[in-house]
């Protein structure tokens, strides 16, 4: 008997000391299978033109798995890019130029088996989630900023963004997202300078 009681104790001792490493594994698990989505932005520049100048910028998107399956059941996402353009002052605040905002509303369609777009009055249908993002997430000579707000030579600091509008979702979704990272998407600010040139007659 003595020998079998050691022998539990050995036991108990041993699974006692591997519960944290468990525990550790099991949020780790956990973690990667459930994340934060995020919107990053790779590049954005302006492009002079005849009216103005125009932008075009890039963003990484990735929803996270709650929001793709929140969208592919039929919870629309909206999604706000906003673009600001201020004068830079040396001994004063910067100087607003113009800010400039577009929404995108995201919805499937489980009747047509098919993402919709929209953006105002325009609207594109695509197969997959992964198409609609794409678009989204590609800003092509988007007119931003007309001629004569322009000046040459001035220095400028443009700043471009893409987010979520959770303000948008769902009430029981807007509550979740307080607290629940798996509905949050992180978004970050796109700020570069530049100075016009001037333009030939």
């Amino acid at each position: 008997m003595p020998n079998m009681t050691a022998f539990i104790t050995r036991c108990c001792k041993r699974i006692e000391a591997g519960l944290p490493a468990l525990a550790l594994a099991l949020l780790l698990l956990a973690a990667v299978a459930a994340h934060a989505g995020s919107i990053e932005p790779k590049r954005a520049a302006l492009t002079p033109g005849e009216d103005g100048y125009t932008l075009s910028a890039e963003f990484a998107i990735d929803l996270g798995n709650r929001l793709e399956d929140a969208v592919a059941r039929g919870v629309p996402l909206y999604f706000n890019l906003e673009f600001v353009l201020e004068r830079g002052r040396k001994y004063w605040v910067n100087e607003h130029i113009v800010t400039r905002s577009l929404t995108y509303k995201l919805a499937y369609s489980s009747l047509m088996r098919q993402y919709r777009l929209s953006t105002g009055n325009l609207h594109q249908n695509f197969g997959s989630l992964a198409e609609a993002m794409r678009v989204v997430g590609r800003i092509a000579a988007l007119p931003v900023v007309d001629k004569g707000l322009i000046l040459a030579g001035e220095p400028y600091e443009a700043a471009v963004r893409l987010s979520l509008d959770r303000s948008q979702l769902p009430k029981p979704f807007q509550v979740d997202a307080i607290m629940d990272r798996d509905l949050q998407v992180d978004t970050k600010v796109l700020r570069w300078h530049f100075v016009a040139a001037a333009t030939t007659p």
